[in-house]
This record gives C-alpha cells, structure tokens and sequence, in this order.
C-alpha cells in the first residue's frame, strides 16, 4: 500500500466511514487539531521521566483517537459510532475528573500566572495544553457549523482534557522546584 493515493489532491479528503469533505472544512479542521494535540502529547511523552505521567499521557494518546474517529464522520453517518471505540462518552470526561484532584494534591497552589518554561516536561505539557484548547475552539467552530451533535462529548472532554494536562505541567514543575530547592544554591556554597 503506497502512502500517498493522489485523492486529496482536489483539496478534499477521506472521512471515517465514507465521504470526502474539504480540507479546510469545519470536521477536518478540528480532527486535524486534534491529531495534533496528540503528537504534542506525545512530545511531552517523549520527555517524561515518570512512569504514571508516561502512562497516563499514552491513556490520553489513545483516547484521542477516538475523538479524532468522531470527529472524521460525517453527520450522515454519526449512527455508525461506537461508544467509547470511535465516539467520545460522558465516562471517558468524568474519568479525567478525580486523576486532576488527585494530582492537584501533588503541588502547592499557584499565586502567580504560569510562565511555561520550569523544565522541558513542563514546557512540552503546556505546549500541548495550548494545543488542546486550540482543537477545543476549532469542535465548537465545527459544532456550530452542525458537524458534531450538540449532545457530543467531544467539547467537554477536550475542556477537560487541557484541565489535566495543566495540572500535569503544574505538578512536574513542582517537582522541579522541589528538586531545586532541595539542592544546596550556589549562594549557600559561596557563603
């Protein structure tokens, strides 16, 4: 099977389950933000030391594959969803909910805004949260355009999904300030 087919050549491209929509369209604009909030994802993936955030970002990988299934089918062809395999379901939003307060007990609240940067897992993490809120903009855009059911779960589980994220950059950069402040500064050694 070659990697190129010359379909979308025209400016259109193949949905899930039959059918071609424009390139620019409002499904394919938001799939396509979604496929990339996943290789940002898998960036801070990439960067990740600690084996739960390594696990819980390939979880997150994965489900967005689901909402990027739902999001690459056209109205028509929405009953042929499957829920939780190519259509987003309320448990998948709800199960986000306790993984963020628990890992919110993780790190001192915030007084200040964020300035990503901390250290690279961070960094990459907010990165990716940035990406997410895009492909969030671009379903409400698509959503309003009549390409996703009002009662999808696609919104709020992207919603929910920069939330976790956020706090998974908040808690790996506590635990760079606490390394830090754990390690003897260099004003302490020259005094």
């Amino acid at each position: 099977m070659k990697v190129y087919t010359r379909s979308g050549d025209d400016g259109t491209t193949g949905l899930f389950f039959g059918g071609r929509a424009p390139k620019d369209g409002p499904g394919p604009a938001a799939y396509g933000a979604v496929d990339e909030a996943q290789a940002a994802l898998g960036l801070a993936r990439a960067e990740a030391t600690n084996p739960e955030l390594h696990a819980w970002l390939m979880q997150y990988q994965r489900e967005l594959v689901v909402v990027m299934a739902e999001l690459a089918t056209a109205p028509e062809n929405r009953h042929k969803l499957t829920d939780g395999q190519t259509r987003v379901t309320a448990e998948m939003v709800a199960a986000m909910e306790p993984i963020i307060d628990v890992v919110t007990e993780r790190f001192e609240p915030l007084r200040d805004f964020v300035i990503p940067g901390e250290n690279r897992v961070a960094a990459a993490l907010d990165f990716a949260r940035t990406v997410v809120r895009r492909a969030e903009r671009d379903t409400v855009t698509a959503l309003n355009h009549g390409w996703i059911d009002a009662d999808s779960a696609v919104l709020p589980y992207l919603n929910r999904l920069a939330d976790l994220v956020y706090t998974f950059a908040r808690w790996q950069e506590g635990e760079h300030r606490l390394a830090k402040t754990q390690s003897p500064s260099t004003s302490e050694e020259s005094s």
